[in-house]
């Protein structure tokens, strides 16, 4: 078995010990052995009897008080019943205290992102018809016109001279001015303006349409051997009181526009096209 024999037999025998010896322990004893020992043993009781002996040995006397510290099982007779201890019961509303003082309002939070838009909703029921309004103010319309026109010829001479006119043929509220011959602005707004005139043969025609003292347009008419009607219109913005009328040129040339008392050779017109409070 080489160098490992002696070890492995010194471990087959323990071995053998461990396991046998308490076999062995219990052999059976001789017949003397046994008789002796039935001599000594107590005869065998059963479970009721062993009970009750319990109980008796371990019961107090009559008259006695049983020890505090004993112990009971739930299964012994006589054993004391201990009352149950209720749930000590705690009043809430003695415990709460009165309502106090509002605090102070704190700092507000800062704003949170905003949120994507959100579908569109389904459209609601047709509401039920209104009732008719109160009637509204009556419309206001602005007007403005005059026609005027001039029976006398008139001649040019070393000053620049306003054509006077002396037959009226509309003057709405009275806005033109048949002293001076000058229609005033009370509506601001866009106007049109005319002016017809007859030449004189041989003599030269030279008018302006003035507004507030400036030259706007011109009527002209060269020198010829027959008179012709000669006419001019213009559209004008006029602010309140803005002039507008016609003035003759100076006599640097022979300068004339005819006219005779039994036919109105000479006219000029204006009106109102758009109020300025109108959009």
């Amino acid at each position: 078995m080489g160098s490992h024999g002696p070890g492995l037999t010194l471990a087959c025998c323990l071995l053998l010990a461990f396991t046998c010896g308490p076999v062995l322990g219990r052999a059976p004893r001789g017949p003397q052995e046994q008789e002796e020992q039935e001599g000594t043993k107590e005869p065998l009781l059963d479970h009721a009897e062993r009970v009750e002996d319990k109980h008796e040995k371990y019961s107090p006397r009559q008259g006695e008080e049983r020890p505090a510290s004993r112990c009971y099982r739930c299964c012994d007779p006589g054993a004391p019943v201990y009352p149950a201890i209720p749930v000590p019961q705690i009043n809430i509303t003695i415990l709460k205290g009165e309502k106090g003082d509002r605090g102070d309002r704190g700092l507000q939070g800062k704003y949170g992102k905003t949120g994507s838009v959100g579908a569109r909703g389904h459209v609601g029921p047709k509401g039920q018809k209104g009732s008719m309004g109160a009637p509204g103010d009556r419309c206001k319309n602005h007007y403005a016109a005059f026609s005027v026109g001039r029976k006398k010829p008139l001649h040019s001479n070393d000053y620049y001279q306003a054509v006077i006119f002396d037959t009226e043929f509309v003057n709405l509220y009275g806005h033109f001015n048949m002293f001076t011959g000058k229609f005033y602005c009370y509506v601001p707004g866009i106007y049109f303006f005319s002016l017809n005139v007859h030449t004189w043969n041989q003599k030269e025609t030279y008018l302006h349409i003035m507004k507030n003292g400036e030259e706007v347009v011109i009527l002209y008419a060269q020198v010829s051997d027959r008179s012709i009607m000669q006419t001019q219109s213009l559209m004008l913005e006029l602010q309140d009181q803005d002039e507008v009328w016609v003035r003759l040129y100076k006599g640097e040339r022979e300068n004339a526009i005819f006219s005779d008392e039994f036919d109105t050779y000479i006219t000029f017109s204006g009106y109102l096209v758009k109020h300025a409070a109108e959009p």
